[in-house]
Parts: C-alpha cells; sequence; structure tokens
C-alpha cells in the first residue's frame, strides 16, 4: 500500500461515524462528510432511514468540530470535485460502493483505500478462514471468532463448558402478560439537528414508504454508548430466554435495538461484546443471555458480513427454488391494514411505524411468508435493505437470499426456514385474537402460514425428501386427505 501523507483528509461514509473510523491513528486528519441528494432519491426508502442517516451526518458535523466539513452535492463526485483535495477513505460496505470508490482513485479523487475498521475480523482474515470451503456453517466461525478474540473463553474451553445456549433462548412469551416488562430500551432525544432534517426531507419531497415519527435509535457515539450501557444494566438478563418470542403490544421485548448504531459505525462490535461479557463476570446477566447476544454481533452479523464479500456481487441473483411472484403492492406500500393475519399485519406494522422489527418477525414471519407464496428473492432483498433502518446493501442479501428464502441452494442453511401456525401461535400471543384458526388448513378462517406451509412444501417435495432435516415434512403431507382441496385454496388465496 502507498504511503498516505500525514495531511490528506478522510471521508467518511455514513456508516463509518465512529472513533475507529476517524480516531485513533486518524485523529489529526480534516474530515469530510458529504451529503449526496442522488444517494438519497436513489431508491424508495423507509423514511425514518434517510432520517437517520442525515442526522448521523449531521451530528457527526457538530460532534468533530473544526475538523470537519459537510459538504450537500448532487453526487458524491461533484463534492469530490467541490473539496479539490484527494481524500483518503476506508473500503465502503457494499459492492457498488467499492466499485465506485477505486474509479475515484484511478480518477485522483481519492488518495489510498484503507480495510474497513468497523468489524471485529478484518476481511482478509475471513479469507483465509474460508479457504476452498464450499459449504459454510456459522457455528464453526463463531467458535473460532470466541478464540481469537478470548470472548467467554476459559483457556482453550468455553465458559460452562457449553459454546451454545440457543436451547435456553427459546422460551415462548410469558402467559397472562401483554408485554415482557422489562424496562424500557434507551430513546435518543430529538434536537435541533432533527428538526432541520424533518424539515429539510419534508422540502426534497422524496419518494419514501413509511411513517415519520421519533428518531428511536442512536446515530453518535455518545448516544450509542447510552443506548449499551442502558441494554447492559436492565435489558440485557431478559434477553436470551424470550429472543426468539414476539407479542402484540410489545414491539421491543429485551431486545438491544443496537443494530442501528452498529450498521452506521458509530458502536464498534468488540464494544458490545466486551460489555456483556462484563456483565457475566459481574453476576449481572446468566450466562445463557450473555452468549445469545455475542452471538447474534461477534457470530452470525460478522458472518453475514464476511459472507456478503466471500460469495460475491452475483449473490442477489440466486434463485434456486425459481420464486416468480413480484411482491404485492400491500406488501412493497406497507399497507399493514391490508393484512388480517393478526403476526402479518403486526410484522408489517412496524416496518411501516419505525422501520424495525426483531429477527424472529423477520425470518419467521416476513421472510416465512415470502418464502411460502414465492416472492422474487432480488426484489425481496431490496425491500428489506430499503424499508429497515438497519438495512444496508451487505446486510440483507446472506440474510434473505441465504437464511430466509433459501435461494442459494443451501450453501448458507441447511434448509429452508417456515413453518406453519402452530410455531406463530407457540411462541407468540398472536393468534388468540386472530381471526385465522392456526389449527386449520382448509376452510375460511384456515390460517394462512398453516395452509401456505404444506402448499410449499408440496412445490418442493422433491428437494426437501432429499434433506435429511425436511423429509419427515414431505411424509406428513403425503398423508394429508384433503392435500388438493387445500392446494387449490392456496392457489386462490388473496387474503391473508
Amino acid at each position: 500500500m502507498a504511503t498516505t501523507r500525514d495531511d490528506t483528509p478522510l471521508w467518511l461514509f455514513a456508516d463509518q461515524l465512529g472513533p475507529a473510523v476517524h480516531g485513533g491513528e486518524h485523529a489529526h486528519r480534516e474530515v469530510l462528510l458529504v451529503e449526496a441528494a442522488s444517494a438519497l432519491s436513489q431508491r424508495r426508502y423507509h423514511r425514518q432511514k434517510l432520517h437517520l442517516v442525515l442526522s448521523a451526518l449531521r451530528h457527526a458535523e457538530r460532534d468533530l468540530g473544526d475538523r470537519a466539513t459537510l459538504l450537500r452535492a448532487d453526487t458524491y463526485t461533484d463534492a469530490l470535485t467541490r473539496f479539490k483535495r484527494p481524500v483518503l477513505v476506508h473500503e465502503p460496505t457494499s459492492h457498488a460502493a467499492e466499485r465506485f470508490v477505486h474509479r475515484l482513485r484511478k480518477q485522483g479523487l481519492v488518495a489510498d483505500v484503507l480495510p474497513t475498521p468497523t468489524f471485529a475480523l478484518p476481511r482478509k482474515d475471513f479469507a483465509e478462514w474460508a479457504g476452498q470451503r464450499t459449504r459454510f456453517r456459522m457455528e464453526d466461525f463463531y467458535r473460532d471468532q470466541r478464540r481469537r478474540f478470548d470472548i467467554l473463553m476459559n483457556g482453550s474451553d468455553p465458559v460452562g463448558n457449553r459454546w451454545n445456549y440457543d436451547e435456553d433462548n427459546r422460551e415462548p412469551p410469558p402467559k397472562k402478560q401483554s408485554t415482557l416488562d422489562v424496562p424500557a430500551p434507551y430513546k435518543p432525544r430529538e434536537d435541533d439537528i432533527d428538526e432541520q432534517v424533518r424539515h429539510d426531507l419534508d422540502r426534497m419531497d422524496l419518494d419514501t414508504i413509511g411513517a415519520d415519527g421519533p428518531r428511536l435509535f442512536a446515530v453518535t457515539p455518545a448516544e450509542a454508548k447510552r443506548a449499551l450501557t442502558r441494554f447492559i444494566d436492565h435489558r440485557l438478563a431478559s434477553f436470551g430466554r424470550y429472543e426468539d418470542a414476539m407479542m402484540n403490544d410489545d414491539w421491543a421485548m429485551a431486545h438491544s435495538l443496537l443494530s442501528v448504531p452498529l450498521n452506521f459505525g458509530v458502536l464498534h462490535p468488540l464494544d458490545a461484546v466486551e460489555a456483556a461479557e462484563r456483565a457475566y463476570h459481574d453476576k449481572k446477566a446468566p450466562l445463557a443471555a450473555v452468549e445469545g447476544f455475542i452471538r447474534q454481533i461477534l457470530g452470525w452479523r460478522e458472518y453475514m458480513w464476511h459472507l456478503y464479500w466471500h460469495f460475491g456481487p452475483d449473490y442477489t441473483s440466486k434463485n434456486e427454488l425459481n420464486a416468480r411472484t413480484h411482491l404485492p403492492d400491500w406488501w412493497a406500500d406497507l399497507d399493514a391494514d391490508a393484512v388480517t393475519a393478526r403476526c402479518l399485519h403486526d410484522a408489517l406494522a412496524g416496518v411501516r411505524d419505525r422501520g424495525w422489527t426483531h429477527h424472529i418477525q423477520r425470518l419467521m414471519i416476513l421472510g416465512s411468508h415470502a418464502l411460502q407464496r414465492g416472492y422474487r428473492p432480488d426484489e425481496l432483498t431490496e425491500w428489506f435493505a430499503t424499508a429497515y433502518v438497519d438495512g444496508f446493501r451487505w446486510v440483507m442479501p446472506t440474510n434473505v437470499v441465504g437464511m430466509s428464502q433459501h435461494a442459494d441452494g443451501g450453501l448458507l442453511a441447511t434448509k429452508p426456514y417456515t413453518s406453519g401456525g402452530a410455531y406463530i401461535n407457540k411462541m407468540s400471543n398472536h393468534c388468540g385474537d386472530c381471526e385465522f384458526d392456526p389449527k386449520k388448513r382448509l376452510g375460511e378462517n384456515a390460517c394462512p402460514f398453516t395452509a401456505g406451509y404444506w402448499a410449499f412444501t408440496h412445490r418442493h417435495r422433491d428437494l426437501l425428501a432429499k434433506n435429511m432435516r425436511t423429509r419427515r415434512a414431505v411424509s406428513s403431507m403425503e398423508r394429508l386427505g384433503d392435500l388438493e382441496a387445500v392446494l387449490e385454496q392456496e392457489s386462490a388465496r388473496e387474503r391473508f
């Protein structure tokens, strides 16, 4: 790598706004921030997502003081040309942005490109770990991460002599409670910057989706630190047991709500992981909860990041299940009121109102519905990336194409993740006041998930019969006496 001049300014993208990027060896550098109008209008984003991006950039300008220059321009190229000095930049977080940065380097607008500092494991180290593997298991990666960073380890063995406490973290929601009844999550206070952002977005009149609303997520390092402390001290202890549960009247439950500050780069993953580990050693939270949280960040999140780069830019075009149905308007427009099924309504309303739902709603409600109905994985990936406030370009391909839709033919996950209404009934309190009956697969009030499960199983019966983890579903389907009627019903279903 060429030597970079000591006075070369540092250009920060909106997801690179933390001290891991602009502090340390770069703390002396001038910082360039850019609001590019073309980037805001390029896709149909959630209104609150655009608010977070602009709020984060403008708060970074304020926090960095005299170091920072914020330029507003139509494009990034326009801004860099106006700036009139080559800049230093860290690797961006998408294939398209990486190609763009290297074009800028050839044009002389970028002086050098440095490795991404906002993840625990460098990309080159993952490339060595991946080697010639053709099948990937997150558990292998996760254990190596624990060893490498010495997290929850007792010498060469895991603390508690178990790597994974997933089985302890699958409790249904407590009965006779409408909420989990844990202290509320951290909520930032909006300020004059947020007020101006809201005014500017109104004036821009962009084609957005979702409701405007109060800012719910941390966008500065200081806010991120407070959000992390709030979670560790008051919510982590309850997180593990109920991390897979869903409740009508409790959208956040005991989740950390740290995905936004993590993905904006204002919270480093190792800071979150080490804070959770300290909570266990200080006896503030049980091991199962701490391990579950650490697995999500040091395991799954890092794994998704690295596989995004490893699988390459063509990964989003994979469609091994030949899913061809376009996203319906009610889905794309976040029209939750057009949906009858309580679980699906609540999940879609969560995206509409906050641009966020927790991971089980993403996988086992929205993702499962899309899988059963054969929605196109490329359209679904784009939707998740634009409708979710934490959905940056690297986050969704492996989560959606690989994990949720099984569209990569099993490269990432060993089986498709879908279920009938029985799972939703067990893991939520959605079904009690729903018009659909999770036990019924046929009739006016047949649950679209229960019936949809059998329609999906029938459509992919040959593939599922070859998989040890799913062949039992095919055997069960073949014993259904009303299968033909269920298939006919689901082929004509218009009400969900």
